[in-house]
């Protein structure tokens, strides 16, 4: 493979790596991997470095990296603030935490876990907000993002300003987006495991992965921040999309059960921004006639998996650039559908 750690964008070297042209072979399969179009993803690159918040790009196929490209900022290698996707690491946490009997299912109310952590004089329909609900974002609980966001992180007590939330919509109703959620669940691992959600994720995923997991953010109360400012590097991401390409094992390993990936790749709710389907962690559209799994992070933090044409990607931008409202988020999508998608087909 070739890596393009040159900083300057105008710099595109034209000789990628194509894989009908070397005997490079899929570590998942043991076969040679599919080619792919050389031209067409010449194009990509050259559409993907029009963009100045983007800062890297890793396109593998069939688990070979065909593209490693910094176009700003640190290497492949260094973790950076991956933003909301950390909602779809803490979706893996939980699939194994069920897995494990950590806890029971998706069914399991929320407050049989928290306990004590529950605020006292909380709505009575509280105790009908599951994991399930938490997951896919229908809790029915009055948003922490977004404009509730700033409010929500200031507060002395994450977990229960979240829980005292008031209910704008009925649990399991339609998908509210929040990082309260998420968060509810790193709450959730810590106290039902006994263990962070640092920890968790160090040896849940980051040792089977070969991946490493550096220490985030914490709220007042020391819980491991469970929707925002995850840190993992590039390849890191790569290895976390393989792992759902892969059906939940890595190496010859099992680290998440195949019916996890399903679920979790099954539409839960809809998105009313962008009107495309949600699972746990996982946003579902269509480009160019496939279906297309991705993680989003704000300021264009992605991460595509495209099963049918062995295609994971990951993308990296400016954390601090809004990528929703501005259309940041329609550009890369383009990149995928108007370049990576027909360089593989």
């Amino acid at each position: 493979m070739l890596s393009f750690l040159h900083p300057v964008r105008a710099f595109l070297v034209p000789a990628l790596l194509i894989l009908g042209l070397f005997a490079v072979v899929s570590p998942a399969s043991g076969q040679p991997a599919r080619p792919i179009d050389r031209a067409v993803l010449d194009g990509a690159l050259a559409q993907a470095a029009d963009l100045p918040a983007l800062r890297s790009l890793i396109v593998a196929r069939d688990g070979v990296p065909v593209v490693e490209h910094v176009f700003d900022g640190p290497s492949l290698d260094r973790p950076v603030n991956v933003k909301s996707l950390s909602k779809t690491v803490i979706a893996a946490l939980t699939g194994i935490a069920i897995d494990r009997g950590v806890f029971e299912g998706v069914d399991q109310p929320i407050v049989e876990i928290l306990g004590s952590r529950v605020p006292a004089g909380a709505d009575p329909r509280l105790e009908r907000v599951t994991i399930d609900h938490l997951l896919a974002m229908r809790s029915g609980l009055e948003r922490t993002s977004g404009p509730f966001y700033g409010r929500w992180v200031t507060s002395r007590d994450w977990v229960s300003f979240a829980l005292a939330r008031p209910f704008v919509d009925e649990p399991g109703a339609g998908m509210l987006y929040s990082t309260g959620n998420s968060h509810i669940l790193s709450a959730a691992l810590t106290r039902a495991a006994g263990r962070s959600t640092l920890a968790l994720a160090r040896d849940w995923l980051g040792e089977p992965l070969g991946i490493d997991v550096p220490a985030w953010q914490r709220d007042p109360q020391g819980i491991y921040f469970g929707g925002n400012n995850m840190l993992l590097s590039p390849r890191a991401l790569l290895r976390f999309g393989e792992l759902y390409r892969n059906g939940g094992v890595a190496d010859g390993r099992r680290i998440l059960s195949e019916g996890w990936i399903r679920a979790s790749w099954t539409p839960q709710a809809r998105s009313v921004h962008t009107g495309d389907s949600y699972g746990y962690g996982w946003f579902i559209r269509e480009m160019q006639g496939h279906t297309v799994y991705y993680a989003w992070g704000y300021g264009g933090q992605m991460l595509y998996v495209v099963p049918d044409l062995g295609l994971t990607v990951v993308m990296t931008s400016d954390p601090d650039s809004p990528s929703g409202r501005t259309g940041y988020v329609r550009d890369l999508h383009a990149v995928m559908a108007d370049g990576i998608i027909p360089a593989a087909k």
